[in-house]
C-alpha cells in the first residue's frame, strides 16, 4: 500500500484515518472468515481469504484491498468486533 494513498484516504463511515491491518490481525480475520462468521455492512457472507486490508484508526471497520486498490465502501466495511468479539 502506498503511503502516501494511507495520508490521504479516510474511513467513509468514521471518517477517521485508516492503516494497515498488520499480518496477526489480518490472520485472525482470515480464521474468521474460514470459519464462516464473518460478513459485511451489506449483511453478505465474506467467503475469500483477504489478503491485505485497511482498518479505522478506531479499530472498529475493517476494509479489504483487491489488487492493491482499497474498496472504500461503506457496504463492504467488515466490523472488527465480529471478529474479535
Amino acid at each position: 500500500m502506498d503511503k502516501n494513498l494511507l495520508d490521504i484516504i479516510c474511513c467513509p463511515v468514521t471518517r477517521l484515518p485508516l492503516e494497515i491491518l498488520d499480518a496477526a490481525r489480518l490472520d485472525t480475520l482470515n480464521a474468521a472468515i474460514g470459519n464462516g462468521v464473518v460478513r459485511n455492512a451489506s449483511d453478505e457472507d465474506v467467503a475469500d481469504p483477504i489478503t491485505e486490508a485497511l482498518i479505522s484508526r478506531d479499530g472498529r471497520l475493517v476494509y479489504p484491498v483487491r489488487d492493491g486498490i482499497p474498496v472504500l465502501l461503506a457496504e463492504e466495511s467488515i466490523q472488527w468486533s465480529q471478529v474479535a468479539g
